[in-house]
């Protein structure tokens, strides 16, 4: 499930929630997909904090470069 995007990971995560709200989840298959959801969840905050770090990494380079020297 890593291997997974974010944006498969949300909508999954998008469809659980409704079928739990809606009440359409039988009772024998809530637990399963309360799993799956917490799994989809953990994905989705992983994959946020790795953009995250990796933005500011880009940041960091790019002041540590000269952000105050002429670009054109």
């Amino acid at each position: 499930m890593a291997q997974m995007k974010y944006s498969k990971a949300l909508i999954r995560l998008e469809d659980i929630i409704a079928r739990i709200e809606s009440e359409e989840i039988d009772v024998d298959d809530l637990s399963g997909s309360v799993k799956e959801a917490v799994d989809l969840i953990k994905v989705c905050k992983a994959k946020i904090e790795k953009a995250e770090m990796e933005v500011k990494e880009v940041v960091d380079s790019f002041e540590k470069g000269g952000a105050g020297e002429d670009l054109g």
